[in-house]
């Protein structure tokens, strides 16, 4: 019988001391050791952000497999089951595979210093590079520029959802501060996109996009999304779309919708219309 999986996480919690640490040093040097597997991950878009990440993720996922498309998607933390932080081409990994990996991660981290949550996201980033999927989802922890899934290489595009002050601990004590941790997921050879933001923080993401050379694509400038009597319209370059209303509830979705549906527009994946709308539902 399997490792349980709780069992396994306890044992490598004791090997650093504290839960946050935010570097990027421990994971790089382990995911060497594996191969370099965050190379290998199928089209990625990463989700930075304080509010609404989760929905953002969970339109993105939605709308990707309405048109038909797996979707491996790494997102935290869990509610019930700890195995509901890796989603391996549309389906919540199962208890053996995740055990299987993770002693995998572990045997070769050999016991270096490591926090937990370094060692998840090397765990997902191995099981996702070894199944075949259309697109990966990857939802940060903590800020974003010394994030653990910040190791990877530029995404195809990435996604920044309403900021706030939070964990100034970690972050700074400004919005600005916190925002320019979030923009670290802004790289070069990437799009972007945002949505409804404070002004001070919109400032810090045009700055980072211009110096990055990351072209930024912003509602209420390159898109927009609003309630008509039977849903949303939604509205780019690229044309409209006639939309239900979210399925999540609360106003501030319609903008989390906006930017999963701009993001995946700006990845050039060919959705149909129907498969917006089937996704928001």
């Amino acid at each position: 019988m399997n490792e349980p999986i709780e069992q396994i996480v306890a044992r490598l919690n004791a090997l650093y001391p504290q839960l946050i640490d935010l570097s990027l040093g421990r994971l790089s040097r382990l995911l060497a050791r594996l191969g370099n597997p965050e190379r290998r991950l199928p089209s990625v878009i990463h989700v930075a952000g304080t509010n609404g990440k989760g929905s953002t993720c969970a339109f993105l996922k939605a709308i990707a497999e309405a048109a038909g498309m797996r979707v491996h998607m790494y997102t935290s933390p869990h509610l019930v089951r700890f195995n509901e932080r890796i989603v391996l081409a549309g389906t919540e990994v199962d208890d053996e595979v995740l055990a299987d990996a993770l002693k995998e991660v572990e045997r070769v981290n050999n016991g270096e210093p490591i926090t937990i949550f370094e060692v998840i996201t090397a765990t997902a980033f191995l099981l996702f590079s070894r199944v075949p999927a259309e697109l990966t989802i990857l939802e940060v922890g903590l800020g974003g520029r010394y994030d653990a899934t910040n190791v990877i290489p530029p995404p195809l595009v990435a996604a920044v959802t309403s900021i706030s002050i939070d964990h100034r601990e970690f972050l700074g004590d400004t919005l600005a501060a916190i925002a320019f941790q979030k923009a670290g997921i802004l790289k070069p050879g990437s799009l972007a996109a945002t949505g409804a933001q404070e002004r001070e923080a919109a400032a810090v993401l045009n700055d980072v996009c211009r110096a990055q050379h990351v072209p930024l694509y912003a509602r209420g400038r390159e898109w927009e999304i609003h309630p008509t009597a039977n849903g949303m319209e939604y509205q780019d370059q690229s044309g409209s779309l006639t939309l239900p209303e979210p399925g999540l509830p609360g106003p501030y979705q319609r903008d989390n919708a906006g930017i999963a549906i701009t993001a995946l527009r700006l990845a050039g994946m060919g959705i149909p219309e129907q498969a917006f709308a089937d996704g928001l539902l």
